[in-house]
């Protein structure tokens, strides 16, 4: 099972609109992913589903992240960094097996002009942490609000190639 993960909690964000996206494309090629938005979180998470605490709420989630075997990870840059809410995610997670050995791509997005590098950057040393496999072809989308259309559709044609590289590679990996 493959689950994009849209990181943030923001409602009706870019970050969504390039999951989708990118989920659209996986079944083009003939291959399903699960969508998981970050802003559908338990909103008091971190008060019952941390230190080995669960949730009803949360359990649900948790049991998606078990069934899953590849991850792709779309993070928006917050404060040159990844968001706060998926390391919450990780973290309320079970340790270590809700990412051991497991497979992720990653793909960060921006509305400036370096495409969350450091973000992916930093997620990436944490998913080295939690042993989760990183596809080596990690994509920066900066300037997000000039790459998506009013579809919600990738529209350069040099961003619209990597993704689809990074896709069949991912399909693969």
């Amino acid at each position: 099972m493959i689950t994009i993960i849209a990181a943030t909690n923001r409602p009706n964000s870019n970050t969504l609109k390039v999951a989708k996206y990118y989920q659209k494309q996986l079944k083009e090629k003939g291959t399903e992913a699960n969508l998981f938005s970050l802003e559908h979180l338990p909103a008091d998470v971190l008060n019952t589903d941390m230190y080995g605490k669960r949730s009803v709420a949360f359990q649900e989630i948790q049991n998606m992240i078990n069934h899953t075997e590849k991850f792709l990870f779309i993070m928006p840059e917050y404060n040159g960094s990844y968001p706060g809410v998926l390391k919450v995610l990780i973290d309320a997670c079970n340790f270590p097996d809700s990412f051991y050995d497991k497979k992720a791509a990653l793909v960060g997005i921006s509305s400036g002009k370096y495409g969350n590098i450091r973000g992916v950057d930093h997620f990436t040393g944490v998913c080295h942490y939690i042993h989760l496999n990183i596809l080596p072809l990690r994509l920066h989308i900066p300037n997000i609000k000039t790459e998506l259309d009013e579809a919600g559709n990738l529209n350069q044609p040099d961003t619209v190639k990597f993704t689809d590289e990074q896709i069949e590679k991912f399909i693969k990996f």
